[in-house]
């Protein structure tokens, strides 16, 4: 028996990042690739496995996790938006089929973390003196609550959309994100 499953899967590669000295046009693009890759296939690929046996037991909870990129492009990330973006379609897109072929019992939704401190993001946001980069320094700026998120914050609303609270949302994404993508910045 299968309730819920979380698709993590993701990452960017090195090359689908533009520096801040580089040209536009200096995209790796097959680090591109495999960044909409990691991410969209990372989640494809479980849905199907274990998506597969909660359809047939009529009901169950997948959860992707997206990104505040999906929603608010950021500069320099174009492989990650591009992959992150994706996987809201493919939630919206399955949400649909989902409940037109096995009812009301199966869902799927997304989570959207904002800027929260990683491996994955550190050498955008921390110095080597360990610093907020000006990068950093304007996410806060732009983030109501004026810091980065803590993992653990995401912990609720992961739990919301794999529990029955909420057995009537579908194909929705869920920002945590401080209130960075709600500020206008004025």
């Amino acid at each position: 028996r299968i309730d819920g499953l979380m698709n993590a899967a993701g990452g960017n590669m090195p090359g689908a990042t533009i520096g801040p000295d580089q040209d536009l046009f200096d995209l790796n693009l097959e680090d591109t690739r495999r960044a909409v890759d990691l991410n969209l296939f990372g989640t494809v690929l479980p849905t199907t496995i274990f998506g597969r046996v909660m359809a047939a037991q009529g009901q169950g909870s997948i959860v992707n996790i997206s990104s505040l990129t999906a929603q608010r492009p950021l500069t320099r990330v174009l492989g990650y938006t591009l992959a992150k973006k994706s996987i809201e379609a493919y939630t919206q897109w399955m949400a649909v089929e989902l409940g037109l072929r096995y009812g009301g019992g199966l869902r799927m939704n997304a989570l959207a973390p904002g800027v929260f401190l990683t491996e994955q993001n550190r050498s955008l946001l921390l110095e080597a003196d360990g610093s907020l980069t000006e990068r950093a320094r304007k996410f806060i700026a732009h983030t109501p609550f004026q810091r980065f998120g803590d993992a653990q914050e995401l912990t609720g609303t992961l739990i919301y959309l794999l529990s029955d609270a909420s057995r009537f949302v579908t194909g929705e994404t869920i920002l945590v994100d401080g209130g960075f993508n709600a500020y206008s910045g004025v």
